[in-house]
């Protein structure tokens, strides 16, 4: 790797590994020239859409181009903790999507691999790096709402019921929580940092064996913020977040994990809107924060550390175990 250049590989050329290619435009020095897929052909167009040189139809061929710096890993979530390991490995950095792996154990296990090849891993949270979320915490940091008392959070969609589609897979790790709930858990982490307590949790889960519909109640942080969310495959929601306080309430509008616009709501005062367009896309601050942290050498950002990723997967796990939702594979 030069100085000044990133030369990014895809593996998993899915809808969103679309947007990660588009993005790379608006991040100096980032440059997309390989694509890897089981299905050589869908590689070969994702390559010509979005410029990248070569194409493989397996995996290995990429972890040992000398051509690649850094790995970013779109799969089905299923198959995030072995490829991951797999580039680890073969000594390249990775950005691997959300969630990093399928539950802690996983994730601890890629984590392992970081280490003992002392390469940097991260997990693609992106929404974590949204302009937004710098004045949202802004806001709670110089007690614009007083001590908070509460969350909300709302991540659903009418989604088709299509059995073979990965959403409704028990076998690649399927269903709503994973999914959509990962990022009202998240983002709440995020915000206010510390343990997760499962408090409740409900579900309705369909025949493929996948959650399709979620609630939960969760603590958040030493002070126990209680978060209430809502994840569903097949309801759509207004799709916000909510920090309420004392004081007033923080809104992040819809759809909260990829927008430029918070309200700062105080009782007995005007709204005060903050809007913080993108440079591109979004998915640009995640893979400014990589090479970033490629440069200086470290093995994971202090923005999505491997706690956090952890301290998520295993609310997740519990929430998963309180709704009676297994993988076949686990």
């Amino acid at each position: 790797m030069s100085d000044t250049t990133v030369r990014w590989g895809v593996i998993g050329p899915g809808r969103i590994a679309n947007r990660f290619a588009e993005s790379l435009a608006a991040v100096p020095g980032a440059r997309l020239v390989a694509v890897a897929s089981r299905d050589l052909a869908r590689a070969q167009d994702f390559a010509q859409r979005h410029g990248a040189e070569r194409t493989f139809g397996d995996y290995a061929s990429l972890y040992r181009d000398d051509g690649v710096d850094a790995i970013y890993i779109a799969t089905p979530h299923a198959q995030h903790a072995a490829v991951a390991i797999d580039a680890l490995s073969a000594g390249k950095p990775v950005l691997c999507e959300k969630p990093i792996t399928v539950n802690a154990a996983q994730a601890r296990a890629v984590f392992a691999a970081a280490l003992a090849n002392q390469r940097f891993v991260m997990e693609a949270f992106w929404s974590r790096f949204l302009p937004v979320y710098g004045r949202v915490r802004r806001w709670l940091g110089d007690g614009s709402i007083g001590a908070v008392t509460g969350i909300e959070s709302y991540f659903g969609y009418a989604q088709p019921r299509d059995l073979d589609d990965r959403l409704w897979r028990a076998d690649l790790a399927g269903g709503a929580l994973l999914d959509v709930g990962v990022y009202c858990i998240s983002m709440s982490q995020f915000l206010f940092k510390g343990p997760l307590k499962l408090l409740e949790a409900s579900a309705t889960v369909g025949e493929p064996g996948v959650d399709e519909d979620l609630r939960a109640r969760v603590a958040v942080g030493e002070q126990g913020i209680e978060l209430r969310f809502h994840a569903s495959l097949i309801h759509k929601y207004y799709n916000c977040f909510r920090i309420q306080g004392e004081l007033g309430e923080i809104l992040i509008t819809e759809p909260f994990w990829d927008t430029g616009q918070a309200i700062l709501l105080r009782h007995g005062e005007a709204p005060v809107t903050s809007h913080s367009p993108y440079l591109r896309n979004g998915f640009e601050y995640q893979v400014q924060e990589t090479q970033r942290c490629m440069a200086r050498g470290v093995l994971e950002s202090e923005t999505m550390p491997w706690a956090d990723s952890l301290t998520v997967l295993t609310c997740m796990d519990e929430i998963r175990a309180a709704v009676g939702v297994r993988y076949p594979f686990e």
